[in-house]
Parts: C-alpha cells; sequence; structure tokens
C-alpha cells in the first residue's frame, strides 16, 4: 500500500505545537507518513507517531513576527525540501506557516490545507495592521490552498471575510485525546482549595486585565480565587495585568503560574470549581476542549471557537460584549448552585465525548488528506 506522505509546516509552539502533535500521535502510519518543517528556535522536543518512532523534521528560519528576510528565507528553504520530499499534501498550521506552507505548495503545485488556528488579522485592534493582515489571507488565497478550519466559526469567517469560496472550506474540529489525570501535582501548590482557573498568557488575545475586573467583581459576592497557568513565553501584557492586580488590591486572590508540564495543568482544571475564557479571538481553543474533558463547566468570552464549544444553560455560559457584570453572575450562579455545577459538568464531559475526541475523529481527518493529496 502507497503511503501518503504530509508535508506539515509551522512554527511550533502553543496550540499549534499541541495540533501537530496530536495529529502525528493518532494517524494511521500504515496508510500516512509524516514530515516536519518547523522553526530554529521553537520546540526543542522531537515529534513522534502513535509507534513512538521518531519522525523526520527539518528546523529553519521560521518565527513568530514578520522578519522579510528570514521569511523570505524560510520560503525557499522550505521549497528546496518539499521538492526533495516530494510529499502529496501539504499541511500548514497557524498564520507563519500558511504563508510559507501556501507559497511553497503554490510554486510546487502541491494542494495545501492551510489550519489558520485564529486569522492573523484578529490579532490586533490596530486597523492599518488589521486590513493589512488580512490583505495577506486574501492575497494567498491560491488555486490549489484549501482553508482546514479548527471550528465552524473560523470556516464562517473564511468564507465571509476572507472571501474563499465555500467548496474550498473544509471543517475539522480541534480534537484531543481522553485525558486520564490521576497523577497529583508536582509543583508547590500555593492556592487555596476553593478556586476558579484558566490556562493563557496575559497578551492581547487572551486579554486576561478582563478577567481581573471580573474576579473582583465576583469577590464583592463570594469568596473565590483565580489561578492563571501559562504566565511564560510572549507575555506582553503581564506588567499591565501585575499593575491591575494591585490597583484592585487584590494579589492574596490570584496565582500567577509559569509554563508548567501539561499533566499538572490537567490536575489544577480538574479540581477547580470552573474554568474561565475572556480571550478576545480564538481557533477553537484546547484549553476549553480540555476543561471539558475534564468535566468543567465554562464562562467564557463571545468569540470564535468559545462559541463553538460552549452551550448557554448545557455546559455553561458565554458572555456577549466583555460584561464584567454578567461574567461575575453567571459565575456566582455555578459556584453557589451544586445542582446546576454537577448538570454542567455532566455535559461538558458528553460535549467532549461527542464532538472533540480525536480517537473518534481522526479518521475524518484522514479522510480529508486522502481526498486532497495528489497522488
Amino acid at each position: 500500500m502507497m503511503h501518503i506522505k504530509i508535508a506539515h509546516i509551522l512554527h511550533c509552539v502553543g496550540g499549534v505545537d499541541v495540533s501537530l502533535r496530536l495529529i502525528l500521535e493518532n494517524i494511521d502510519t500504515d496508510k500516512f507518513e509524516n514530515i516536519i518543517i518547523h522553526g530554529i528556535k521553537d520546540s526543542k522536543k522531537d515529534f513522534y507517531d502513535k509507534n513512538s518512532k521518531k519522525i523526520k523534521s527539518y528546523k529553519i528560519s521560521i518565527i513568530r513576527n514578520i522578519s522579510v528576510f528570514k521569511d523570505l528565507s524560510a520560503i525557499i528553504n522550505t521549497y528546496k525540501i518539499l521538492k526533495k520530499e516530494k510529499p502529496h499534501i501539504i499541511h500548514a498550521h497557524s498564520a507563519k506557516g500558511g504563508v510559507i506552507g501556501r507559497i511553497a505548495g503554490f510554486l510546487l503545485g502541491i494542494n495545501v490545507l492551510y489550519t489558520p488556528q485564529a486569522f492573523s488579522y484578529l490579532s490586533t485592534n490596530n486597523k492599518i495592521k488589521r486590513n493589512a493582515f488580512l490583505f495577506i489571507e486574501k492575497l494567498l488565497k491560491l488555486k490549489n490552498n484549501y482553508i482546514l478550519a479548527s471550528s465552524l466559526s473560523e470556516k464562517t469567517r473564511a468564507i465571509n471575510e476572507v472571501g474563499y469560496k465555500e467548496e474550498n472550506v473544509i471543517l475539522f474540529n480541534n480534537s484531543i485525546n481522553l485525558i486520564n489525570c490521576s497523577k497529583k501535582i508536582t509543583i508547590e501548590k500555593t492556592w487555596p482549595d476553593e478556586y476558579i482557573c484558566t490556562v493563557g498568557r496575559p497578551s492581547y488575545q487572551k486579554n486576561i486585565e478582563l478577567m481581573i475586573l471580573v474576579l473582583y467583581e465576583t469577590r464583592k459576592s463570594i469568596n473565590i480565587h483565580l489561578v492563571i497557568m501559562g504566565v511564560g513565553h510572549h507575555s506582553d501584557k503581564l506588567e499591565n495585568v501585575k499593575k491591575l492586580i494591585k490597583e484592585l488590591n487584590i494579589g492574596e486572590s490570584v496565582t500567577l503560574l509559569d509554563w508548567t508540564d501539561r499533566e499538572n495543568i490537567f490536575s489544577i482544571i480538574k479540581n477547580s470549581k470552573l474554568y474561565i475564557s475572556t480571550a478576545r479571538y480564538e481557533g477553537l481553543p484546547y484549553s476549553v476542549i480540555e476543561a471539558l474533558a475534564l468535566s468543567k463547566s465554562c464562562v467564557v468570552s463571545d468569540c470564535d471557537g468559545n462559541r463553538d464549544l460552549i452551550q448557554n444553560d448545557y455546559n455553561g455560559y458565554v458572555i456577549k460584549n466583555e460584561n464584567v457584570t454578567e461574567y461575575a453572575e453567571k459565575i456566582n450562579s455555578i459556584l453557589m448552585n451544586e445542582k446546576l455545577s454537577g448538570e454542567f459538568s455532566k455535559n461538558a464531559l458528553n460535549s467532549f465525548n461527542e464532538n472533540y475526541n480525536i480517537k473518534n475523529n481522526i479518521s475524518n481527518l484522514e479522510d480529508i488528506y486522502d481526498e486532497y493529496s495528489i497522488k
């Protein structure tokens, strides 16, 4: 049987790294061969398939920020690698991988599946930058390029805003493995047992400043602690967050945790009262999917991804227009009503099992790779 060779191109950090590894660890190795092209300074860990076999990877100058010289170098090197490897299809992940992969794929006549994991133009409120990033997305709408959307909201945005034809947009929801969370945390626990939590670096995207305001409002009615995980790389708003915590005098009610391993993250989520997100934009956030898999009620912002995962009065609440008061009211309603919290928790796990378990969904992705590959 001929293997279909897939070239994955990406800047391998955060949720994009998680997404790739989940695909590699679940895809059928009897039918598919994978290679990875990623940044020199991103993930330091090797990549493995479902049989624990190391996967071939190439490191080139793929970086997070825009750099004409390094980006051009990345395109040239990717072209050379692809010409040698002769993949049947390219899967380009996130904005930078999308730019490099679509250009190289177009030059070589290879079909490209592009998964934005949240379009780049959503990453700024600067109108000039936003329009520039949107222009780039539209410019790279090449004939052999297909959107492989990570959520229904992302699919809709690709059609209505970026201008893709509906037949050129495919949906494959981000999915994860069932979480077996049996280990205790391996870091020192410095926060109380009664807490809510989130995973998200202080950044424009995650809007942690709003979360601090929500905590302040929530604590007017109930004594609750907030644990924020992932306060590490690319946390450009960290000082703003610390300043706001100090101004509101709630330093003893917030724990800022640096990056820790995923087992610790899962354990902290599992033992929390609920999960909160105040993000301005998402693709289909893995942290919220993980919260569902761990049977957690969620109170989230009304952005792409969040609104796809959470259904009002079923597994949590979706809050519109950054409404701090409504956030606090909904959080309090869950914390103060054990029956409601229990129902939401049960429905959260049902949501995961029905829609986001990669063991059930990986065959759909395999069919997509098969259909769009050039053999």
